[in-house]
């Protein structure tokens, strides 16, 4: 299947659109077997990854379809408890398909190491001693990862930062890491320990934190989309959704609010493939708030033809290569399901999600408001927590809406109705 676009995707059984993906990305059996749960994670696995492992907790794996993304169509896994996302961010990217999709660019795969260095008399002396010395720094680090530098990345260059606001003048070295398909956390965390002790030595200072930054700023990924106005629901609707990404822009407080929409679609993505959900969210979180104050990490725009026009900047350290990208089945399984084969692939197919899960949202708050979407998702959550069997559940879903009254309390009441009528029959 060379399409993402899978008419009713959403109305066959999970054993249909998994035997659809398995057929489509040629998946073999232990593979459908991961992706489908049937093969359990093992708890031996689980121990080697953290501490004090008791269990394994399961997180809903789904397939949002209709993404097209630089030409290529793509099936993205989505790891999250929330019921609406896949959805949403499936129907979103159907109205970019036709004029495009997403186009996606990576400003490089730069990740920084920081050396914090205090008790120091000259700090700006030991700022040119450390540029005096950058080679030596640079080969001692690449001396740590010799197969990193065979593949093209490495320790690449060096910055030095004074800082005067502390109380007392500290000096900071940050080392610029290419990182290439891997997130670089191990490699860039060894590399900063392995040469604090020369940096002591050059600057006759001493080192206390040596560790990655999480805002990587030299890691950007874009991603622009066109979102046709009569999909969105005319040009009124359109208009809204520009209030609403003002709003964002200009509040603090709606900015949160819209941002965490965005990192709904992310975070799923970034977890689904075995990637740091903690540092992509950190990350993104300090870039919106690199102005100096806390704004969208989205713009939108109305072009001359009267569509929406959407763009999305922000760090995005991801790989496909270490971690529980490769430990862990799952992980490897979304990333064949996806088509990944680097990790600027991954960097712009999740900065992709992220800007159809923000136009989903404002587009139903400048609508019909976001509960009537997201509560008729829900409703099926809470029919199992109502206690409805598995061939009960879509009837308990229909009735509630039916009624348009999807609380709790309506629910269960409809499924105690349904199974007191069952009981009957019988």
């Amino acid at each position: 299947m060379s399409t993402s676009r899978v008419s009713g995707f959403y109305k066959i059984s999970p054993e249909e659109r998994l035997n659809l993906i398995a057929s489509s990305k040629q998946l073999s059996e232990e593979e459908k077997q991961i992706l489908s749960g049937a093969t359990p994670f093992p708890l031996k696995s689980a121990n080697a990854m953290i501490e004090n492992a008791v269990g394994v907790m399961s997180i809903p794996l789904g397939i949002a379809t209709n993404f097209k993304i630089n030409g290529v169509d793509r099936f993205v896994t989505m790891a999250t408890e929330e019921a609406s996302v896949v959805a949403a961010a499936s129907n979103a990217a159907r109205t970019a398909y036709e004029l495009g999709g997403f186009f996606t660019s990576l400003s490089g795969s730069i990740m920084r190491g920081q050396i914090q260095v205090v008790g120091l008399p000259d700090p700006y002396g030991a700022m040119a001693r450390i540029y005096e010395n950058k080679q030596g720094i640079l080969d001692r680090c690449n001396a740590k990862d010799p197969t990193l530098v065979s593949l093209g990345g490495g320790a690449i260059d060096v910055e030095v930062h004074v800082i005067e606001r502390a109380k007392e003048p500290m000096l900071v070295v940050h080392l610029l890491v290419d990182t290439r398909d891997a997130m670089g956390a191990n490699a860039v965390n060894t590399m900063a320990e392995a040469v604090a002790p020369y940096i002591e030595e050059v600057t006759s200072g001493q080192v206390v934190l040596r560790i990655i930054s999480n805002l990587a700023d030299r890691r950007l990924v874009r991603a622009r989309a066109v979102f046709a106005a009569e999909e969105l629901g005319g040009a009124e609707v359109v208009r809204n959704i520009i209030r609403a990404y003002e709003f964002a822009e200009c509040d603090p407080y709606r900015a949160t609010t819209h941002n965490k929409g965005i990192m709904n679609g992310i975070s799923a993505v970034v977890l689904a493939t075995g990637n740091d959900t903690r540092a992509v969210e950190s990350g993104a979180h300090a870039y919106a708030s690199v102005s100096g104050r806390y704004r969208s990490l989205t713009r939108w725009e109305i072009n001359q033809d009267g569509n929406l026009v959407g763009t999305i900047e922000l760090p995005m350290a991801v790989g496909i290569v270490g971690g529980a990208t490769k430990s862990h089945p799952t992980a490897r399984t979304a990333l064949k399901v996806m088509d990944i084969q680097n990790a600027e692939e991954l960097a712009g197919t999740i900065a992709a999600v992220g800007l159809a899960q923000n136009l989903a949202a404002m587009r139903a708050l400048a609508a019909e408001g976001i509960q009537k979407g997201h509560m008729a998702l829900h409703a099926r959550n809470l029919a199992v927590m109502a206690g409805a069997k598995d061939d009960q559940i879509d009837e308990v879903v229909k009735q509630a809406i039916l009624v348009k009254d999807v609380r709790y309390d309506r629910i269960l009441e409809l499924t105690k109705q349904l199974q007191a009528g069952v009981a009957n029959e019988n």
